[in-house]
C-alpha cells in the first residue's frame, strides 16, 4: 500500500472538513476565530483524525460518518499544542515551521483559542452529522472515552507529570506512564472511538485498543529520537528542545540503540494485534510502520 498517497489523500479530506466546521456560520469575535483557524490550519500530519478514519475502514464503516469525530480529535490535539508552546510551559516560538500562536496573537488570545478549540471539539462530537447517524449510547460512550483521554486521566494529566518531572531522573516505567498519559491516550482513543462509532464488536475493540496503546508509545519514542536526529526544517521546531527543557526522554534514559529497538518491538505488537483483520486494516498497518519511519 502506498502510505504516502493514502496519508496525503486523507489529510486533504480532513483539512476540507476542518475548514468547513471552522467556517460553518458567522464567526465573532473575529480575532478569536482567526487565532483558532491559524493553529488548526497551520499544517500537521492529521495523524489522530486519520487513525480514526483508518479504524473505521478496518471494520468497513462509513468514513463520512466518522469525520466530525475525526475533526474533533484534531481540534483537541491543536488546543494542546497551543498551550504546550506557551511561555508558562515549553516557551516555543516555532511550531510546524511557523510562529507559535502566542507569538502571533499574544498569550491571552492563545490561551483562549486553546480553550475555545477544546469546547469546539465537543460541539463537533455532538454535530447533527453524528447524532443522526450513530446510536446515542455509542456516541455517548465515544464522547466519554475522548473526555477521559483528554483530561486529568490522559493528556492534561500527562502534561502535569511532564512539568513536574523536568530535571528529574525517571525510571523507564515512570517515563512510559508519562507518555501513556501525555501522548498515548489520545492516539489510542483516536483508534478505538473511530472503531466504536462504526460498530466494532468487543473482540475488534480489544484488538484496536492493543494496537493503539502500542503505536501511542512507539510514537513518543520516535518523537524523542527525532528531537536528536531529526532535521529542524522537517520537524518544524528547533532540534534538541527536549534536552534544553530538561525533559526525560527514552534516548536519555536507555540510549539511542535501545530506544529504536523498543519502538520497533512496539510496532510488531501493533501489527500482531491486527492479525484477525483483513486487507481493510492495511491502512492501520501502514500507519504503524510510518510512525517509526517518519522524519517529521
Amino acid at each position: 500500500m502506498d502510505m504516502k498517497k493514502y496519508l496525503g489523500s486523507k489529510k486533504v479530506e480532513v483539512d476540507r472538513a476542518l475548514e468547513r466546521y471552522l467556517s460553518e456560520e458567522r464567526k465573532y469575535p473575529d480575532n478569536l476565530y482567526k487565532s483558532m483557524h491559524y493553529s488548526v490550519m497551520a499544517g500537521g500530519k492529521r495523524l489522530r483524525p486519520i487513525l480514526a478514519i483508518a479504524a473505521t475502514e478496518a471494520i468497513d464503516g462509513d468514513v463520512v460518518q466518522v469525520m466530525p469525530l475525526a475533526c474533533a480529535l484534531e481540534m483537541i490535539h491543536t488546543f494542546s499544542l497551543i498551550h504546550d508552546d506557551l511561555p508558562a510551559m515549553d516557551d516555543d516560538d516555532l511550531r510546524r515551521g511557523m510562529a507559535t500562536n502566542h507569538v502571533v496573537f499574544g498569550e491571552g488570545m492563545a490561551v483562549l483559542a486553546g480553550d475555545a478549540l477544546l469546547a469546539e471539539a465537543f460541539y463537533c462530537l455532538t454535530h447533527p452529522e453524528l447524532l443522526d447517524a450513530v446510536p446515542a449510547p455509542l456516541l455517548l460512550e465515544a464522547v466519554r472515552d475522548i473526555s477521559s483521554a483528554t483530561g486529568p486521566r490522559g493528556m492534561v494529566g500527562g502534561q502535569v507529570i511532564d512539568i513536574e518531572s523536568e530535571g528529574m531522573d525517571l525510571s523507564v516505567a515512570e517515563l512510559e506512564r508519562l507518555h501513556l498519559y501525555k501522548t498515548g491516550q489520545l492516539l489510542t482513543v483516536s483508534v478505538t472511538s473511530g472503531g466504536k462509532i462504526a460498530g466494532a464488536d468487543e473482540k475488534q475493540l480489544a484488538a484496536l485498543t492493543r494496537y493503539g496503546e502500542a503505536i501511542g508509545l512507539a510514537f513518543q519514542i520516535a518523537d524523542d529520537i527525532l528531537d536528536i536526529e531529526g532535521d529542524e526544517e522537517e520537524i518544524g521546531k528547533p532540534i534538541g528542545s527536549d534536552e534544553g527543557n530538561e525533559k526525560a526522554t527514552f534516548p536519555a534514559i536507555v540510549g539511542m540503540k535501545e530506544s529504536k529497538e523498543r519502538a520497533a518491538e512496539l510496532i510488531d505488537i501493533a501489527i500482531e494485534a491486527l492479525s484477525d483483520f483483513g486487507p481493510s486494516a492495511d491502512p492501520l498497518r501502514g500507519i504503524a510502520h510510518y510512525i517509526i519511519e517518519r522524519r517529521s
